[in-house]
């Protein structure tokens, strides 16, 4: 018996078997049904769909209507999901009229793309970029200062990066309904994903206000949903839809990780549908050394090459845009700020290299480091030795000035009849403070704030101290005698008394320390930006001076001092002052949610939180998939003899399940050894992975309980009902909200 593919499930009628041996089958080629999602993805509106070959009316006039009906089939639920999802994600778009949560961060930085000002953020680029682009495109002059939550909008239009966010966030449920479509064949499973995904209250208000979420999942899915279509025309590789397909995995990996560095999880997910694929296909004998050399290639350029590039070019644009100087520049080496326009460093002209005698500044590496000062207070009676004090400064200022001056001669190295010496790496050296003409200083007194690190502080008169003045200067990557080039040379002083070496904790002093930031001479010898500094002010009226221009870093330099300075940004987040954080264990459970906006009871509260039956219905589904894949899989690997029906829905369940339950805990699992501040947003990508898995598992599960029972009217009824039942389920508590008062938005 021949049977024509088609989305849904074929069910056979009886009218139809008793008519078995009428007639000789009438063979008929079958395409699969990959190539056909192919086609039909490409727009090619001609679908075929199989009948029984073996029953005369397949000849007959009902088969001519055949294909206009299967059309409408596949786009009227699509259509009707599509519609749901932006009429849900677009309701009450306008309220409320003032900044929610975190638009104050990523709708300012929508702001500084339009005005080109340079800043730091924690996460890749593309999403602020996209933000802002949405409301440049959409009148938006990026003049609204975004504060603080609360902060009315007035006449500033918001609704343009609003309606970006909300449209992102309304393709998230067809991407969803036909990755599941896809891999299950089902309508019914496709459409209780859709529901589920459509209702749920968390997933609306993630979708409406201004955050890089639904840009990310926008990418995240879009991957998922091209990963599983390049999948389904493994048959007919090489071809257009496979290539297409192919690239648009990469473009879509591409974007995932330009909005967050958690788009890498989706990265691992794909890696590992590729790494399977290959090896199946080293399997294939049928298949010659050439042609595996070109599914290798292929998958290099579309999936590696490709991403890579794009993700490349979306830092140069990045770049580009942001060219003056800003709220971030303090986050970046000397060297990087001095491209930025409007910094005290762009186009300024300075001696090359360090020479004895040179007034200079000190900046240290750290994220946000600051500058080496002092001043003329003291430490405090009961702080070390009561001398005076040395900080980090994240400021200009003339107290951050030093001479650099040998450590064993008083020579005054401005008298033009002594020649220029120019410092090396492995001198030893002395730095006098240029305001108070006291020595950088350490010794075996405890620092103040850090425990096990010694003091610095400034001592001496005049330059006149002790051995205790001395310090060692080492580049790093570089041999002892080179030379030590302004901005672009890193170097550490190491104490040569005690071997410690001099380094900004992070720490911020009290009242006493001008709340300024403490400096150590840490004795741990591992090498970090903490205890790492540049020379970023030369002044020495002896040496040529020339442009920062040429020490300004390259593409790949800047790069990848952004990436280190966003890691390290990444690991040191702390919560918000009267913030409610999370934990990953409290997230399938919809423990806790997240506070949008309102505090008092007259204010319009949005408050982020599922819908409790969605999320714990998920919750169960995925401890009963496990169930049934154990099951499923003992059962074969005993020999059950199987029918071709539940063969299939074993399949289904066990790869295209086991898909989306990798999925699941690719998305999920990573959360529970990250040191960084959670909140309860973090799930949704997981939360998207257990919604179609719902919509698999309870669509295998119900026909397999329909197949246990005889076949008959009821039989089908027990799936329809179920699959009713379901969606009702998820459309349960969204209906009972609808109820709230207008002022609430829960």
């Amino acid at each position: 018996m021949w049977i024509l593919m088609t989305l849904r499930p074929v069910v056979l009628c009886a009218e139809t078997k008793g008519r078995r041996q009428e007639a000789p089958p009438i063979r008929v080629r079958m395409p699969l049904a990959a190539n056909e999602n192919c086609q039909a993805v490409l727009g090619l509106r001609q679908r075929r769909t199989l009948r029984l070959a073996s029953s005369p009316a397949s000849t007959g006039p009902a088969s001519t209507s055949s294909a206009p009906r299967s059309r409408g089939w596949f786009w009227t639920p699509l259509g009707l999901v599509a519609l749901l999802s932006f009429a849900t994600r677009f309701y009450r778009l306008r309220e409320p009229p003032h900044v929610c949560w975190d638009e104050t961060h990523f709708g300012k930085m929508g702001s500084y793309y339009i005005n080109r000002t340079f800043f730091f953020d924690v996460h890749p680029p593309l999403g602020k970029m996209l933000i802002g682009l949405a409301g440049y495109l959409s009148g938006y002059d990026g003049t609204f200062p975004f504060q603080k939550p609360g902060d009315k909008y007035e006449q500033h239009n918001y609704l343009g990066m609003r309606g970006f966010c909300a449209f992102l966030g309304s393709c998230l449920i067809p991407f969803s309904y036909l990755t599941v479509l896809e891999l299950s064949k089902s309508l019914p499973a496709a459409m209780l994903t859709a529901a589920i995904l459509i209702f749920d209250t968390g997933c609306i208000t993630l979708s409406q206000y201004i955050l890089l979420d639904p840009i990310l999942m926008f990418f995240l899915m879009g991957a998922v949903l091209s990963m599983v279509k390049y999948n389904s025309c493994s048959n007919r590789p090489f071809s257009a839809p496979w290539w297409f397909w192919l690239g648009l995995t990469g473009i879509s990996l591409a974007g995932a990780m330009g909005v967050k560095f958690v788009g890498l999880f989706v990265v691992i997910l794909v890696g590992l549908n590729t790494i399977s694929d290959l090896w199946k296909l080293l399997g294939d004998l049928s298949l010659s050394l050439v042609t595996l050399a070109k599914h290798f290639l292929a998958r290099l350029l579309c999936l590696i090459i490709l991403p890579l590039a794009l993700y490349t070019a979306v830092f140069a644009v990045h770049f580009a845009v942001l060219n003056r100087s800003g709220p971030g520049d303090g986050f970046f080496s000397s060297g990087f700020q001095s491209r930025l326009i409007g910094n005290n460093l762009h186009n300024m002209s300075v001696p090359e290299y360090l020479a004895y005698g040179s007034v200079i500044t000190m900046k240290n590496l750290r994220m946000a480091g600051g500058y080496l000062h002092s001043h003329w207070h003291l430490y405090p009676e009961g702080v070390g030795a009561r001398q005076q004090q040395v900080t980090a400064y994240l400021h200009k200022d003339l107290n951050n000035l030093w001479i650099i001056k040998k450590h064993n001669v008083n020579t005054d190295h401005s008298d033009f009849s002594f020649p220029v010496e120019f410092v090396r790496s492995g001198d030893i050296i002395r730095l006098e403070h240029k305001e108070t003409s006291r020595n950088l200083h350490s010794h075996q007194h405890e620092a103040p704030l850090t425990r096990k690190h010694l003091q610095v502080t400034g001592y001496g008169i005049n330059g006149t101290g002790d051995s205790n003045d001395f310090w060692r200067i080492e580049v790093v990557g570089r041999k002892t005698g080179k030379l030590i080039k302004v901005l672009r040379s890193h170097f550490r002083l190491v104490h040569l008394a005690t071997g410690c070496i001099l380094g900004s904790t992070g720490k911020t002093l009290p009242k006493w320390g001008w709340e300024q930031v403490e400096v150590t001479c840490t004795p741990y010898q591992k090498e970090t930006p903490n205890s790492l500094w540049n020379v970023e002010d030369h002044i020495n009226p002896r040496l040529p001076n020339i442009s920062l221009d040429v020490l300004k870093p390259s593409f790949p330099e800047i790069l990848l001092e952004s990436h280190m300075v966003m890691i390290r940004g990444n690991s040191g987040l702390k919560p918000k002052e009267n913030e409610v954080t999370s934990k990953p264990w409290h997230w399938p459970i919809n423990y806790q949610g997240l506070r949008f906006s309102g505090v008092n009871e007259t204010d319009y509260r949005v408050y982020l939180l599922g819908n409790p039956m969605i999320w714990w219905l998920n919750l169960v589904t995925i401890g009963l998939y496990l169930i049934m894949a154990a099951f499923v899989s003992v059962a074969m690997k005993r020999g059950v003899q199987l029918t071709s029906e539940h063969k299939e829905l074993s399949r289904v369940l066990l790869q295209g399940g086991g898909q989306i339950m990798l999925g699941w805990l690719i998305h999920y699992l990573p959360f529970f050894m990250m040191g960084r501040v959670l909140y309860f947003h973090h799930y949704f990508p997981a939360m998207f992975f257990s919604s179609m898995l719902t919509g698999i598992t309870w669509d295998v599960l119900l026909k397999f309980c329909v197949g246990l029972l005889s076949a008959s009217i009821h039989s089908r009824k027990v799936y329809n009902y179920g699959i009713v039942m379901l969606i009702l389920l998820s459309i349960y508590r969204d209906l009972s909200s609808a109820c709230l008062p207008a002022s609430a938005h829960l």
